[in-house]
């Protein structure tokens, strides 16, 4: 169960190349113990280093636990201490960052609500560019290997991390699912993240940037509803632009609610589709500020990406 978001994680994480499941973390043992009064208990205990406790009702009854923790007896005061829930997470995504920096990679955290285009717009991107991006992607989906499939279909690799119930990718996940794809130096990692506008948002992987997508067929409002993702966000791409003339989207509203929560983030449009505005998407891959709408002042250019397309040429 994630102690953040309340997802539960019962499936259990898959990490897979296609070619069958490479690795499941955290996958532990089961114990077994009868206790004196007859009664049997099963769970399960992962493989780290351990230390015994004492049940209450058992007092000879010993048995490991990672996590390290005590039965409290009848009448204790219990006190709850706060504690940074994500302070594990943060941690890992750190090493993450220094991993991936000091191989000169890349990594792009692709995020939206399900169905508003990532997949087709990776496809996409990976197709024009070709060998001229050095990329790799790791597909987040709860089930199946449908996205991981249609990247496949590219030629360019692609590690398929099924969460089971879980809701967004962490930077453990991350962490394995960068050991199974194996970047080269100065690559490029597009990371497709679960389809959800919530979550996602409040675990760090690690990345160098965090790329929001929502579709024209969503709402104009979406800023607002779900401020931590865009506040979160370096580029947030405003797709199927190719539909604007068929629903109630304000494309200048969107950017001014955008703007009022994260001034910081750059903002296109365009249509993974039809491939309109996806010249400045490839500008933004490569560095060079979008146009579509002009950078906050006295903002940092972003740096060219490894692998990028000037370096290919």
């Amino acid at each position: 169960m994630c102690t953040t978001c309340g997802c539960g994680d019962e499936a259990g994480t898959r990490i897979s190349n296609l070619a069958g499941d490479l690795h499941t973390p955290g996958q532990g043992h089961l114990h077994r113990h009868t206790d004196e009064h007859g009664r049997t208990y099963t769970h399960e205990h992962p493989d780290s280093t351990e230390h015994p406790h004492v049940h209450a009702d058992s007092p000879d009854h010993r048995h490991a636990h990672a996590n390290g923790h005590h039965h409290a007896d009848p009448g204790a005061e219990t006190i709850v201490l706060e504690q940074n829930l994500l302070a594990k997470n943060d941690l890992l995504a750190a090493t993450n960052r220094g991993w991936l920096a000091g191989r000169g990679v890349r990594a792009l955290n692709v995020m939206s609500s399900p169905g508003a285009g990532k997949t087709t717009l990776l496809v996409r991107t990976l197709t024009e560019l070709g060998g001229r991006l050095n990329a790799g992607v790791i597909e987040g989906d709860q089930e199946t290997s449908l996205d991981a499939d249609r990247i496949r279909t590219t030629g360019r690799p692609v590690i398929q991390i099924n969460t089971g119930a879980g809701c967004h990718l962490d930077a453990d996940m991350l962490r394995h699912g960068l050991d199974a794809l194996g970047p080269a130096p100065g690559s490029t990692v597009f990371i497709e993240n679960v389809g959800n506008l919530v979550c996602p948002a409040l675990f760090d992987l690690g990345e160098t940037a965090k790329v929001v997508i929502v579709s024209v067929t969503e709402g104009d409002d979406k800023p607002q509803k779900y401020p931590h993702m865009f506040m979160a966000a370096d580029l947030v791409i405003v797709n199927k632009s190719d539909l604007l003339p068929y629903v109630d989207f304000d494309v200048d509203q969107c950017l001014r609610r955008i703007r009022q929560i994260n001034p910081r983030a750059e903002f296109l449009t365009l249509s993974a589709t039809t491939g309109e505005g996806l010249a400045a998407w490839y500008g933004w891959l490569d560095g060079v500020t979008s146009h579509a709408a002009a950078p906050t002042p006295g903002a940092a250019r972003p740096e060219p990406l490894a692998g990028s397309l000037t370096e290919a040429h």
